[in-house]
Parts: C-alpha cells; structure tokens; sequence
C-alpha cells in the first residue's frame, strides 16, 4: 500500500512537470519551431506512456467491492462456503493444503471435490463439445475470452449464441476489444441485435482514466459458463487457430468448481460495466453429484493486487518439488522469483523440464525466450524445442499429484499486467494423464544443449540481450 502511494505520487507529479512543459511551449508567445513541436510531442507521448501504466485507479476496486457485498448479502451459507471456505481441503494430500491455502487468498476459488474433468488437448474436440454444449443451453451463457476470431469456427460459435439468445437463453459475452481490434464492429452487433449482451473490457464507459489506466492491461482469460453447470478454461481461444492448427491444452469441467469461473466472469462483467437483472442465485445452480470427484481449485489473477496468486503457485511448485516438474509454455520469460525458483529446483535435484514451441509466433518473443536458456541450462534446467504446430499450452506438472492448466504464460505479463485464470488439479490420475501428454509432446521436441547455446554468434545473442532488456513489459 505504502509503494502504491508513493508511485501514485510520482506519477501525479510527473504528469504535472510535463504539463507545465507543454503549456510553456504552447502558449509562451510567438511561433512554435520544429524543435519545440517535436519536444511537445515527445512530452505527450510520455505523458500517455505514463497513464497507460498506473495501475487500475480506485473506480475498479469500487467496483469489485460491490459486487462482493451484494454477491454476500443475496446468497445462501453454503454456497458461500463453497466458493470461499475450502470446504473440500481436508479431501486433498496434506502436503499441499498449505498451498492451496496460500493461492486461495481473500475472496478467491476454494478447493471443491464434486467435480469430473476432461482434459482437451486437440482444438477441433473443444470445438465440438463447445457446440454441443451451447446448443443444449437452456437459461443461461456466459462467455469471456481473450480472442474471439471472425473466421469460420468462431462464426459458427458466434451464430451458435446469436440462435440461442433468440429462443430466450440468456447470453453474456464479455469482448476483449483492444485484442480484437481488427474486428469490425458490425461482426458484434448482429450478436447484439439478436439479444446477446455483448460487453467491451477495455472501453469508454465511465471515466476517460479509468480506459486508459486499462489499455496497458488484457482480459487474457478464456471462460465458457453455461447454466452454471458446465465451465471451460484453458489456453484456446475462439478461432479457427486452436480448432484446427495449434497444440493447446483445455479443461471441461461440470461440478462445484464451475460455481469458481462462474464468480470470475460475472466478477468480470461488473468491473466492465455490465448490468444484471437476475440475483445472484440464478447463476450458481445445485451440480449434480460427481462419482468419484476430482478436486479443482481454480483462481483468479489481475493488475493492482498486492499478491499475484498464479506467479506464486510456480514458486511453491517449483520450491516444494521432490521428484519433477514438467512446464508447457509458449512464451518463456520468467521473473526473477520464478527464474530463481526454476534455476533453485533443478540445481537441488528435482528433473525439471521446460517445453516451448521451436519456432514464437511473433518475431520478439523467439529471443526473448532464447535470452534464458543460458542461465537455465547452466542450472541443470532441461529445455525442449517442439517441432511442427505452434504449441500454445500453458500448463505445469509436478510429482504424480498437482497439476496446472490455464490462461497464465509464463511472462511478466501474465503474471502482474494481465487478468488471467489458472485451474489447480489436485488428483493422482490427472496428473498422471498430464504427465502422459507432456512425455507424448516430448516424441515432437529437440532438447537444446548448453554446447548449442554458447556456440550461438554474437548477432544471434544482441537481439536475445535487447528484447531481454523489455522482458518485464512483455
């Protein structure tokens, strides 16, 4: 809190240095010369640098404290229990009840036990279960994604909303727009016509600060809730991308732990300006009994907390790992808690293992993660270049019983800059079926060694060391 206010100052009276500079430039008399409009410019450009990155002022946290007050005084005891009391704790191995009480936190998901998965590692299988899915809506649709395409899979899932909403489903799409920019504003309002509430994260609604303390942050999490039963995260967006090209890796959930992604989304759709006309209890239905249920713990993560609960699972992984920990992630830039965690567990003697798509899909982040292989290596840490499609998965594995898929890369951005949603799988047979995916990649990778590294041409390392130099930023 102290920090927050002393960067709070800072920047209010960095904001007030640059605008004395521009209002001296502006209205000094006489005419402006190139020189002094190039300055002006520049004096702009730092001052929207600047904004774009406080941190979301207090009009959100008034927000999200709202939502939890009525939330609280319209629902029942046990469904309060269920989303933040840990009712299933005492369920899981005991060794790792400290850690799900530590990324639990204040008002966020609880360990639930009622609960049956499917892990989805094959893009055109999400597409039709999704569809599926969607088409047997009966009250209500929830859906908030990073990336919602314009091609043919997310047309038909788009179309699939628009038939729904028409026969009186209630459908709910929050619409991360500075992602989706490309996207003409016509392809939303047929879904708006046809009653599908559409919301824009990332827009002018209330005040002029509070869009533009938001345009630095992504709504990065992708969240399907329909009638509050089914819920589906994980890596793949809506397109055509993740249907039919890429390697990624989702979750179908029905049980307790839908209630969790349940309270992230209509969370979400209040701090975005979304309105309600239904209590809070329509949304979080009875599950109905799962034989033999696995415990889920899914949380939340965004910009503006004093504790990131996703970067810190990583750590206590990584420190409490015994045997091994195997990571899936597309864009490997660490911070330096979770670098040192990684470089610590290896050198301790855990076999830990990161896999990364051999070719980024964008011409930065191959040197970024590049930038740490090095140090990695020199650590004892393994690292695997995956061949063929771009992997996109990020999930994490450790010793037969925890397992994480989820939104999160492992990056800066991911883990302090962007709202993200990370499910926890605590559950032998998961893991042991997470583990079995990871080793069936490892049949498509190139492990890299420490000789290749260091043979590596002083113009193959400047662009590693320049972009490493905005690894925080990424």
């Amino acid at each position: 809190m102290k920090s927050d206010i002393i960067q709070l100052f800072v920047s209010l009276l960095l904001i007030a240095c640059i605008l004395v500079i521009l209002f001296f430039f502006l209205f000094k008399g006489g005419n402006v010369t190139n020189k002094e409009f190039w300055h002006i410019l520049l004096g702009i450009f730092a001052l929207v640098l600047l904004v774009l990155n406080l941190r979301p002022h207090w009009s959100i946290e008034k927000k999200h404290r709202k939502f939890f007050e009525e939330l609280i005084a319209e629902i029942d005891t046990p469904l309060l229990q269920k989303l933040f009391d840990n009712p299933a704790i005492s369920d899981m191995d005991s060794s790792y009840q400290t850690f799900s009480k530590l990324i639990a936190g204040s008002f966020q998901g609880s360990v639930t036990s009622n609960n049956s998965v499917e892990i989805i590692t094959d893009g055109h299988r999400k597409y039709e279960l999704l569809l599926q899915d969607l088409e047997n809506a009966k009250e209500s649709i929830n859906l908030e994604y990073y990336h919602f395409g314009a091609d043919e899979g997310s047309r038909a899932i788009r179309d699939m909303l628009i038939k729904k909403a028409k026969e009186g489903v209630k459908v709910k799409f929050i619409n991360e727009n500075i992602a989706n920019f490309p996207i003409g504003h016509r392809y939303y309002r047929s879904m708006k016509k046809s009653g599908v509430e559409v919301i824009r994260f990332t827009g002018v609604r209330h005040l002029v600060g509070d869009f533009l303390s938001k345009l630095n942050y992504r709504n990065h999490r992708k969240i399907v809730v329909i009638d509050g039963r089914i819920g589906y995260t994980g890596g793949m967006n809506i397109n055509d991308h993740y249907f039919r090209q890429w390697r990624d890796t989702h979750l179908r959930i029905e049980g307790d732990a839908v209630a969790s992604l349940q309270l992230i989304f209509l969370n979400s759709w209040i701090i975005s300006g979304g309105k309600r006309e239904e209590p809070y209890p329509f949304y979080f239905p009875e599950p109905e009994t799962k034989d033999g249920g696995k415990l889920i713990q899914i949380i939340s993560d965004e910009p503006g907390l004093n504790f990131h609960p996703i970067e810190t699972s990583y750590q206590w992984a990584l420190m409490h790992a015994k045997e091994y920990f195997y990571l899936q992630t597309p864009y490997f830039v660490p911070s330096k808690p979770v670098l040192s965690a990684l470089k610590a567990a290896a050198r301790s003697g855990v076999d830990v293992r990161v896999m990364i798509p051999s070719k980024a899909d964008t011409f930065f982040m191959g040197p970024a993660n590049k930038s740490f292989f090095l140090e990695c290596l020199s650590s004892g840490v393994r690292i695997f270049l995956r061949e063929g499609e771009f992997m996109h998965a990020k999930t994490f594995v450790t010793d037969d019983y925890l397992a994480s898929i989820g939104t999160a890369n492992m990056d800066n951005r991911s883990f302090t800059l962007n709202y993200e949603d990370n499910a926890y799988l605590y559950d032998r047979e998961l893991a042991l079926e997470s583990k079995a995916i990871f080793e069936n990649d490892l049949q498509q990778c190139r492990e890299i060694s420490i000789e290749e590294v260091k043979a590596w041409k002083w113009y193959q390392r400047f662009p590693q060391w320049l972009i490493r130099q905005a690894a925080p930023l990424l």
